[in-house]
């Protein structure tokens, strides 16, 4: 994506962009990130972008927008939201509209630069009409897979940084999608910025700003687990439900031990321990200054052997499969009791 952003910045425009992925944040990110590079003012921008949804046109009726003349300036720009849904002809009408769609992809206008939201498919929806002649312009934007790289790189690219403690706690608290990420990350640098100093986001920055308990926060539990403290862990759990409504607590609490168990897995096997710490780092999916939380894993193996992690791991599964209604339960105290004695006993 970066190489793409370059060659459009470059002047390199494509006439066509089919936008796929669960990702809808950065879709439309990108969207406006070609609408600066097309049109050189606002003004520009304003009469010769068009917001097109695919509900309301057919793929006929978008070659024919899209073979329109822009006025005023050399393109026009043509976004079309919702193109996954977009408007199906009749089946008298369907090869007409088939043969005109191929025709355009393979001899599009130079003035016209297309962008196709296409939001997130079946992979054998993509195979089909319309999307199926689209291949070549497709750019996917797939789910965060690692939101502490991802939460890192938009606060540097912003002149930011996360202490370790921060983006620990950055990462906890919210919802691993590039929308929550980059909402929540504008928010704590607005926050931390009224303070003078270098532009970092401290872990203090982070408690504030989501409203966590600075005694009772799931960095608290992680250290009450390695002590195999049931009782404190359990107390801890219950006052971070209370903090953030019984359902959601629990949520978080899920996610977040999900990941602290799959690390330790890894971080239990022979080949990941000889690894020098910032390959270790690497493998845990922790980046940047988080390298310096590898030892606590290290010796959180002492409290839980790779058998322990993987049990856990499979409780926890089972609890969050219950929390999204797929197994009934009393209520989430009897969810957590239970979880925690599994994790524990």
């Amino acid at each position: 994506m970066d190489a793409l952003k370059k060659n459009i910045q470059a002047g390199k425009i494509d006439p066509v962009y089919f936008l796929s992925g669960p990702e809808s944040y950065l879709r439309e990110e990108f969207a406006e990130f070609v609408k600066a590079a097309v049109f050189p003012s606002e003004s520009d921008a304003a009469f010769n972008t068009h917001i097109l949804y695919g509900p309301e046109i057919t793929p006929g009726e978008l070659v024919s927008k899209a073979s329109e003349y822009p006025m005023f300036t050399e393109k026009q720009l043509i976004i079309v939201r919702q193109f996954e849904k977009i408007k199906k002809p009749s089946s008298k009408e369907l090869p007409e509209h088939e043969e005109k769609f191929a025709r355009y992809m393979q001899n599009p206008a130079d003035f016209t630069v297309l962008v196709l939201d296409g939001g997130q498919q079946d992979k054998k929806e993509l195979d089909k009409f319309p999307f199926s002649g689209l291949k070549k312009f497709r750019h996917d934007f797939p789910a965060i897979k690692t939101p502490e790289l991802f939460a890192s790189e938009r606060a540097e690219a912003a002149g930011w940084t996360f202490e370790p403690d921060a983006l620990k706690a950055f990462v906890a608290y919210i919802e691993p999608s590039a929308r929550e990420i980059c909402h929540e990350l504008e928010k704590m640098i607005l926050y931390a910025s009224a303070r003078n100093g270098k532009k970092s986001i401290t872990a203090n920055d982070v408690y504030d700003c989501v409203g966590v308990s600075r005694t009772y926060n799931v960095f608290e539990l992680e250290k009450a687990l390695a002590e195999r403290n049931l009782r404190l862990c359990t107390g801890i759990s219950l006052m971070i439900m209370d903090q953030e409504g019984q359902k959601e607590g629990l949520g978080n609490i899920v996610r977040y031990l999900t990941t602290f168990f799959i690390r330790l897995v890894k971080i239990s096997l022979p080949d990941v321990r000889q690894l020098p710490q910032q390959e270790i780092a690497k493998v845990l999916g922790m980046y940047g200054k988080q390298e310096y939380f590898v030892k606590n894993y290290l010796g959180y193996t002492r409290s839980f052997s790779l058998q322990d992690a993987e049990m856990a791991i499979a409780v926890l599964r089972e609890t969050d499969a219950a929390l999204k209604g797929l197994r009934p339960y009393p209520d989430e105290k009897y969810l957590l009791l239970r979880l925690m004695q599994n994790l524990l006993g």
